[in-house]
């Protein structure tokens, strides 16, 4: 049963081997060159001294300078991130899919092999070659993306990539792992509901992909109970003033005469009154906010001696939050996997 496992799953081990060799050549070759980079930056040993944001600066300035590292750096995100759809779209659904469409069901089934079986070596050979798959690729990432972590994560044009912050925290350390595992016995599922392959993949990829933009807005956040920082709201700090749809006023984080969290995942950003209560603009048209300068307005919200109140998850929590969320997603992935094997027994009795 073993070995018919492996010749069954020999393509997608064999495309899964490749990947790997392709990405662990890239990073391989390139990791280091970008650690001199960083030894040259003098971040090393650095510290969190004020001289330390400009030598990390100069660090992603030198990567960019070079479009070999944003491109290696956005491919092994953008891989880790996908890679889950990926492992429950092609090897989790065709699984028992496959088996029930083209009817082979009626003789793997009515061997000496019980059905229950047959199921746990399938999930157990399988699953763990996409545990094995996605935590080689992230161990490689994790690696690589050492140097760019220290400094404080990368930079572009839309926002920032610091290790805490969901797309990279689900690329990195074992949650990639996890989330793979998941991914692979959702498929499983899918294909024992759809009973046809296509169907399966399709609602698999979908289901998935749902799971990782809800998760880190519904689930992880409340992981971990976040600490607070609160910074008065001056003059300066409105120089970067956020305002939300619903005229609720915030400042950025990390800006001038706000409050640093360095390297912090930000879960909560609000702008409060001395009674402790949520500032908003006024929605009336004859506020100075309306009908006044840009100036004016800052000066008058200033005028109202706001405090910035911050709810995060610092840096240092990576690894707790990590061995959480694995935990959470194997826990999930083992009771799927039950149901499978439990409704395996049921299916064209």
């Amino acid at each position: 049963m073993t070995w018919l496992t492996f010749r069954q799953f020999r393509a997608q081990a064999i495309a899964a081997l490749a990947a790997l060799a392709v990405l662990g050549i890239a990073f391989g070759t390139t990791g280091p060159h970008l650690v001199r980079l960083y030894d040259a930056s003098g971040m090393r040993g650095c510290g969190n001294r004020p001289v330390c944001l400009s030598r990390a600066s100069t660090f992603i300035d030198a990567l960019k300078a070079d479009q070999v590292y944003p491109a290696l750096f956005f491919a092994g995100l953008v891989s880790l991130v996908i890679l889950p759809a990926i492992i429950g779209a092609f090897w989790g659904a065709p699984l028992v899919a496959r088996e029930l469409e083209t009817g082979t069901y009626r003789l793997a089934w009515n061997q000496d092999v019980t059905r229950t079986r047959w199921m746990a070596i399938k999930l157990g050979g399988v699953g763990l070659a996409a545990i094995a798959t996605s935590g080689l690729l992230s161990l490689l990432f994790s690696w690589w993306a050492g140097p760019i972590n220290a400094a404080g994560g990368f930079p572009d044009n839309f926002s920032e990539f610091v290790r805490m912050t969901p797309l990279m925290f689900a690329s990195q350390g074992i949650v990639p792992a996890a989330w793979s595992a998941l991914a692979f016995v959702l498929g499983v599922v899918a294909g024992l509901l759809a009973c046809r392959t296509i169907p399966a993949m399709a609602i698999t990829i979908v289901v998935v992909a749902l799971l990782q933009i809800l998760w880190p807005h519904f689930v992880r956040p409340h992981l971990l109970t976040p600490d607070r920082a609160t910074a008065p709201i001056t003059a300066v700090s409105l120089n970067s003033m956020l305002v939300s749809n619903h005229s609720a006023v915030t400042v950025a984080i990390n800006q001038p005469g706000t409050a640093h969290l360095p390297g912090a995942w930000v879960v909560g950003d609000k702008s409060v009154t001395r009674s402790g209560g949520q500032f908003f603009l006024p929605g009336t048209p004859t506020s100075i906010c309306a009908k006044g300068s840009p100036q004016q307005c800052q000066d008058w919200i200033a005028s109202h001696h706001l405090t910035q109140v911050v709810d995060y998850l610092p840096a240092s929590s990576f690894w707790s939050l990590q061995w959480i969320e694995a935990g959470l997603l194997l826990v999930l992935a083992a009771g799927l996997g039950a149901v499978a094997t439990w409704r395996i027994r049921h299916v064209l009795t």
